[in-house]
C-alpha cells in the first residue's frame, strides 16, 4: 500500500481516536491488563466499545501521542496485506523515532496477523489487540500465541454500566420512591434498548438494523465465504424471535430450508464465533448427553430481540431471562438449565458441583407462583441446595409467604448488586 496514503490514513485514525470524550469506566479491572507482559487480546460483538476500551487504557497509562501507535483495520481505505501491521509500526517509528505501544483495532481483518503480533512480543513490545471475532482466541494464536495471551471478552453495557453511562447514582439501601421510580424506569429503558453504547447515547433502536447486518453480512457470510445468504439470515432471525426458547436442528431445517444438519451446526458456531447468540445445554453429568440434549439461544443484547425480532407482550419473561443470563456470562460463570418434572431456568456449576439454583420470572404473581417454585425447589432438591434465587420484574406475591429457603430478588437489584 502507498506510504503516504497510509500514514494519512493512520494520522486520520490517530486523531479521531485521541478526540474522544466522556467515556465511561466499565467493570473491568484495567490494572491487570496494563501491568501484565503478555499480549492482551480484547473481543466481543461488534460496537461493544472495544475501540472505547483501548482509549480508557491508553489514557488510564497517561500516554502522549509519541508513546502509542493505534491503527483501526476495519478501515475500507486499507487493503488487506500481511505486512501493514509492520509498515504501520515503522511509519510511527519515522515519525515519533521511537518503539511504540500498540494499539491494533479489529487485527483479524490482517491475515497472519499472529505472527507479526508474536515478533513484536518477543521483542518485548506492550501490545493490545481487538476482534470482533471469537476464532481470534483459538486457531488464529493457537500456534503463535498459546501461553502469551491475556484474553478479555467484552460485552455491551451491563445494566451497572448503563446507569453509570446516564450519570445516575443510586444508593440501594438508602433508596427513595422518588429514587425508586427512577431505578426502575432506568430498568425499564435498559431491557428495551439494551446496552450498545451508541443505541443509548443517541436514543435510537434503528441503530440495530445496521449492526446486525454488517455481524451477518462480513462477521459470518463473507468471513466464512458462504453462499446460502437468506437460510443463515432465517436462523438469526428465528433465534430473536424465539430467544430463551428449546430449538432443535429439524426446527431450524425447517425454517432456513437448510437440509444437512452439519451445515446447521457450522452457522449456529458461525453465530457463537461473532458473540451474536450463545446456546444454553441442559445439565447432565454424563459430558455426552450435555451435548446431544436440546438447547436454548440467547441473544447477546436485548436490543436486538426488540428492533429484529418479536416483542410481543408474552415475550418479556423470555426477554428478562435473556437478560439474566447474559449477565451471568459477564460474570465468568458455568451456566446450564434444569429440566425433570419441571424446569429451573439456570444452575450455577463451579468445579464439578452445582452451586445454585435461579428462576426467573417477569410477573409472579397466583396463577404461576407454583409453577416456578416448583421447578426451582426440585432443582435444589436434585442437587441438595439448601436456598434458591427467584428473580422477578414485578411481584403480586408476599414474601413471607413463600417457603423460607428461597429468596425473591427485583432484577434491577439483582442486576446492580451482582457487580
Amino acid at each position: 500500500m502507498n506510504k503516504e496514503r497510509l500514514k494519512e490514513i493512520m494520522l486520520d485514525q490517530k486523531e479521531v481516536f485521541s478526540g474522544k470524550t466522556d467515556l465511561k469506566e466499565r467493570d473491568i479491572s484495567l490494572d491487570t491488563y496494563i501491568k501484565t507482559s503478555q499480549v492482551v487480546v480484547i473481543t466481543g460483538v461488534r460496537r461493544c466499545g472495544k475501540s472505547s476500551l483501548l482509549f480508557l487504557l491508553k489514557q488510564k497509562m497517561q500516554l502522549n501521542n509519541e508513546d502509542f501507535c493505534y491503527f483501526n483495520f476495519d478501515d475500507e481505505r486499507i487493503i488487506n496485506e500481511t505486512s501493514l501491521p509492520e509498515e504501520i509500526d515503522n511509519i510511527h517509528r519515522e515519525l515519533y523515532s521511537k518503539d511504540a505501544i500498540l494499539f491494533l483495532d479489529e487485527i483479524q481483518i490482517i491475515d497472519g496477523w499472529e505472527k507479526f503480533v508474536n515478533r513484536m512480543y518477543e521483542q518485548g513490545r506492550k501490545i493490545f489487540v481487538t476482534g470482533s471475532n471469537a476464532s481470534i482466541l483459538s486457531s488464529e494464536i493457537s500456534s503463535s500465541l498459546t501461553g502469551r495471551n491475556l484474553t478479555l471478552e467484552l460485552f455491551p453495557f451491563s445494566f451497572n454500566e448503563f446507569i453509570r453511562f446516564k450519570n445516575h447514582k443510586f444508593q440501594l439501601n438508602k433508596l427513595s420512591s422518588k429514587d425508586k421510580s427512577q431505578l426502575i424506569a432506568d430498568f425499564d429503558y435498559f431491557f428495551y434498548h439494551g446496552g450498545f453504547p451508541l443505541v443509548i447515547k443517541d436514543d435510537d433502536l434503528e441503530i440495530l438494523d445496521p449492526y446486525f447486518k454488517d455481524i451477518l453480512y462480513r462477521d459470518i457470510i463473507a468471513r466464512y465465504r458462504l453462499s446460502q445468504v437468506n437460510e443463515v439470515k432465517q436462523i438469526g432471525l428465528y433465534f430473536l424471535a424465539n430467544s430463551s426458547k428449546i430449538f432443535s436442528y429439524a426446527t431450524l431445517q425447517k425454517i432456513s430450508g437448510v437440509k444437512s444438519t452439519s451445515s446447521i451446526k457450522d452457522y449456529l458456531h458461525y453465530y457463537t464465533q461473532s458473540y451474536l447468540f450463545f446456546y444454553l445445554r441442559k445439565f447432565d453429568y454424563s459430558v455426552k448427553k450435555q451435548t446431544l440434549n436440546p438447547k436454548k439461544a440467547y441473544s447477546i443484547d436485548q436490543g436486538f430481540i426488540h428492533r429484529i425480532g418479536f416483542s410481543f407482550s408474552t415475550n418479556k419473561g423470555r426477554i428478562l431471562e435473556n437478560i439474566v443470563y447474559i449477565e451471568l456470562l459477564r460474570n465468568k460463570k458455568e451456566v446450564y438449565y434444569y429440566s425433570g418434572k419441571g424446569e429451573c431456568d439456570f444452575v450455577i456449576k463451579q468445579g464439578i458441583t452445582i452451586t445454585q439454583a435461579i428462576q426467573v420470572s417477569y410477573n409472579l404473581n397466583k396463577e404461576n407462583v407454583d409453577r416456578e417454585l416448583a421447578g426451582l425447589m426440585e432443582a435444589m432438591k436434585e442437587f441438595n441446595l439448601k436456598n434458591g434465587l427467584l428473580i422477578y420484574y414485578d411481584n403480586e406475591i408476599e414474601e413471607q409467604k413463600l417457603p423460607a429457603e428461597i429468596e425473591m430478588v427485583p432484577v434491577w437489584k439483582w442486576l446492580l448488586n451482582y457487580n
